[in-house]
């Protein structure tokens, strides 16, 4: 048995299990430690892909396997996050359900991701992970600041963020892609300030620093579309 092409699909595998541990603590614990599943599984999530081109084992069923994961994980999991984050607030009793909606375009936008060709060098729509990590990430990040969290938790402003974030997931925007075609600063410059960006958010906020991360990479790759477009008017 060729052991070494069942590793990636392993880490995946251990990617939905951390999705599923997730639910079920912040089903019964609450959403503030769902950030750390969803963490620990964008590692998995990296390593997967990785560990597969590494070692030369790409295969059709590990691209869907990673899908379905990823859907857990990055769609399910923050979708109950958010859920109970609005839901905490005690507003409407049926505004929560609006957190559902995450676990929707996720799923609609890993079945696009798995057909669309023009994600080589760029996303079109707001990667899943990203989407997982900025909402998961929002109650330690409410915790660090006092000005911020009553703004952070407050029903309806994470219900019409809910709603925002929801639709960037399927809307026909490309975002940037960390892929380094060179390492020229005039090609990559938006790629490097986004880089700059989340290394001193991280230093300074720590955890709390990835919803702002999250929020420029949305912002620089606006921008990078406008520059891109104006630089090809020219």
């Amino acid at each position: 048995m060729n052991i070494k092409k069942h590793i990636p699909n392993t880490l995946t595998c251990l990617n939905l299990l951390s999705g599923m541990l997730g639910i079920l603590y912040v089903v019964h614990n609450g959403p503030y430690y769902g950030f750390y599943f969803i963490l620990a599984a964008a590692v998995l999530d990296f390593f997967d892909g990785f560990a597969a081109r590494w070692l030369k084992v790409q295969s059709d069923i590990g691209k869907q396997l990673d899908s379905l994961a990823d859907l857990v994980t990055f769609g399910v999991l923050p979708a109950f996050i958010a859920f109970f984050l609005i839901q905490s607030g005690q507003a409407h009793p049926f505004l929560p359900y609006i957190a559902f909606f995450i676990g929707i375009q996720s799923a609609i936008r890993l079945a696009k991701f798995n057909i669309d060709e023009r994600q080589a060098d760029r996303f079109i729509g707001l990667p899943t992970p990203a989407n997982a990590l900025f909402f998961s990430a929002l109650p330690i990040l409410a915790e660090n600041s006092t000005f911020l969290s009553s703004y952070l938790l407050n029903p309806w402003w994470l219900s019409t963020i809910t709603l925002i974030f929801s639709l960037l997931l399927t809307a026909e925007i490309p975002l940037l892609a960390l892929k380094f075609k060179d390492f020229s600063w005039k090609k990559n410059l938006f790629r490097y300030l986004l880089l700059l960006i989340s290394a001193v958010s991280l230093i300074f906020w720590g955890w709390a620093g990835i919803p702002i991360a999250v929020l420029s990479y949305i912002l620089l790759s606006l921008i990078s579309n406008r520059f891109e477009k104006n630089v090809g008017e020219t």
